[in-house]
């Protein structure tokens, strides 16, 4: 296990899901409330089978780049793919698609990941809890060979900005 300071280092949270994904995201935006995170619950509001998690993605990311620091982004559909592709053409977003809690620490100590991707249909409430616990309380290393590779990345360009916009 990654030897990183445990608290609550990312308060405020944004979270958005698309139909798959619905009752997971309920679930967690009242359990990290109740941790207490400033949790915000971007959408949707109401279950509907036809719902695109494109555009609930776009919202978040959005809404993150208006006051990046100390903020996150979780996003949940079926299998957490479709989020964190979609998340991950945002020039500054890091999303990782985790699928345990020692995979989510990993992603922000050493990849500073700033939005976490879950798959719904593989993990039950109190796993995906844990993840969410633990990439929120984990920090970026900041070793030079991270930050190294972060430069790297950022300098591969995206196909969109932060507006969504091509």
């Amino acid at each position: 296990m990654i030897s990183s300071q445990r608290r609550n280092l990312m308060t405020k949270v944004l979270i958005a899901s698309d139909h798959a994904g619905f009752e997971l995201k309920k679930f967690l935006v009242q359990a990290l409330t109740t941790a207490g995170y400033q949790t915000y619950d971007l959408g949707p509001f109401n279950y509907n089978e036809d719902d695109d998690y494109p555009l609930f993605v776009k919202t978040t990311v959005a809404k993150f780049f208006t006051d990046p620091t100390n903020t996150t982004g979780i996003l949940i559909c079926r299998n957490g793919v479709g989020v964190c592709a979609i998340a991950n053409k945002y020039k500054g977003v890091r999303c990782a698609l985790s699928w345990n809690p020692v995979h989510a620490e990993s992603a922000k100590n050493d990849d500073n990941a700033n939005f976490l991707a879950l798959g719904a249909d593989y993990l039950d409430p109190a796993q995906a809890y844990a993840i969410c616990q633990r990439f929120l309380q984990t920090s970026f290393s900041a070793s030079a060979r991270h930050i190294r590779r972060l430069v790297q990345y950022a300098n591969l360009g995206s196909t969109y900005d932060n507006s969504g916009h091509l």
